[in-house]
């Protein structure tokens, strides 16, 4: 899967939570919406346009973002077996790179949307996880199936995984930790994480 299209699947999520549709929203989808509304709100805003005010916008976009993603989960999940043998200050500081390059990413493409069209095909919850399937039509008229998977955290439901055309964004990113693990070190995983290393080789 391409990295435009795994970053992209972030980019459906923050617009199709909060776009009008005739589907019936669940209590998932309904927990998010106001979020997803103030992100909405955020890119709209035209005291915030332009690159003279890109730092106050994209920390408005991250203050907005960071409660809508799981990131322990997301985290832990993407670092597959290579989560155990970490100590809780390595696990506390991989949560924190993996969010800041998932917030990099979700960020910079959210500031490009030009408008797609979104569809809701279906919600289905089973105890304390639940499931948004989507679909965008892109202006080359290509259909992208989008499936977000959430977790209920407390009271919160949160974003732990996004399926593009079925291909999951978190197991993209596990088989990519673990083959740099396997072939180097988990050091210099950590160490092209922090670099942004991953994305760039994943485009």
């Amino acid at each position: 899967m391409s990295h435009r299209v795994l970053v992209t699947s972030f980019l459906v999520l923050s617009l199709a939570l909060g776009a009008p549709s005739g589907a019936r929203a669940g209590e998932a989808l309904e927990q998010l919406k106001p979020e997803i509304g103030q992100i909405i709100k955020v890119l709209e805003n035209p005291a915030l346009k332009g690159e003279a005010k890109t730092r106050e916008r994209r920390d408005a976009l991250r203050r907005i973002g960071y409660p809508i993603f799981d990131w322990a989960q997301m985290a832990q999940r993407s670092l597959g077996r290579h989560w155990q043998p970490r100590t809780p200050s390595e696990r506390d500081e991989f949560v924190g790179v993996f969010r800041d390059l998932m917030m990099q990413t979700y960020i910079s493409t959210i500031e490009r949307y030009s408008g797609e069209p979104i569809v809701y095909l279906a919600e289905a919850a089973q105890g304390d996880e639940s499931t948004v399937n989507t679909k965008f039509v892109t202006k080359q008229r290509q259909e992208i199936s989008i499936t977000y998977r959430l977790s209920k955290q407390g009271d919160r439901w949160l974003v732990y995984d996004v399926l593009v055309a079925s291909v999951s964004l978190v197991a993209n990113y596990r088989a990519q930790f673990d083959q740099i693990i396997q072939t180097s070190s988990y050091p210099d995983l950590l160490r092209r994480i922090k670099a942004h290393d991953i994305a760039k080789k994943s485009a």
